[in-house]
């Protein structure tokens, strides 16, 4: 069956607002087989039952570092150092790859000026690539995840543009006839490849700034750590380009 992409953000996607504790946006995909996104789900479910007493609970970085929305109790000293091992295994332990794209505003924006494209739609073209350089042949589906009105439909014609125009590396034809769907999703559907794009996004976006993620709590000292390894890689083991791209270079 062919391979699914799911895609979640971080940071704020504007030129205009530039965040300098966070001056970057990553667009993060983590692909999986179908099967492996049954058994992800289902170590997700295990995870939640075993922390909170349920599986209706949305893994949501937001809100857990904020402890809301359900995540109250990790104002606990104990309860987030067992949420933070806990969640290191679950990612360990899951099979997928990560795709993603961190486009460093501040440097994009002094480099193309006026002509700097939207950082989302810059690094959709960047995962879209590496989904089909990953599927081959059999192509697959893409998942994102929902913004509001305004900003999906801004992601369906982005997409719609790489269907007419293509990529940099990859011509039109190709898009429209290795991508079978594209859809987009709430998070609040409880779907486990969301969850897994959500969690792994900001610490990756906290690396390439030199900032540790977690570090009080995960056994490695960064919760990166954990996240880089599940990297898609070239022929020589290398992430970079493959499935970590950085703009500009």
């Amino acid at each position: 069956m062919p391979k699914i992409l799911f895609i979640d953000e971080s940071g704020d996607h504007s030129l205009t607002r530039i965040d300098p504790q966070y001056p970057v946006f990553v667009l993060c995909g983590v692909i999986l087989e179908p099967e492996d996104h049954d058994a992800a789900a289902n170590r997700l479910n295990d995870f939640k039952r075993d922390l909170f007493g349920t599986t209706d609970i949305v893994l949501h970085t937001a809100d857990f570092t904020r402890k809301s929305a359900g995540f109250e109790r990790m104002a606990e000293h104990g309860f987030r150092l067992a949420f933070f091992r806990e969640l290191e295994l679950l990612i360990a332990g899951a099979t997928f790859k990560i795709v993603a794209c961190v486009i460093r505003k501040k440097e994009h924006l002094k480099r193309y000026g006026f002509n700097a494209l939207d950082p989302y739609i810059l690094a959709l073209s960047i995962l879209v690539e590496r989904f089909i350089f990953e599927c081959g042949v059999d192509g697959g589906t893409i998942v994102a995840e929902a913004r509001d009105a305004t900003l999906n439909h801004a992601l369906e014609l982005a997409f719609l543009d790489l269907k007419i125009r293509g990529t940099n590396y990859l011509p039109a034809a190709r898009v429209e006839k290795r991508i079978h769907n594209f859809t987009i999703r709430d998070k609040r559907e409880n779907i486990a490849g969301l969850q897994l794009a959500d969690v792994v996004a900001t610490p990756i976006g906290r690396n390439s700034l030199g900032k540790a993620t977690y570090a009080a709590y995960c056994s490695e000292g960064d919760f990166f750590t954990t996240v880089r390894r599940k990297f898609r890689r070239g022929y020589d083991g290398r992430i970079e380009r493959t499935g970590l791209v950085v703009l500009p270079e």
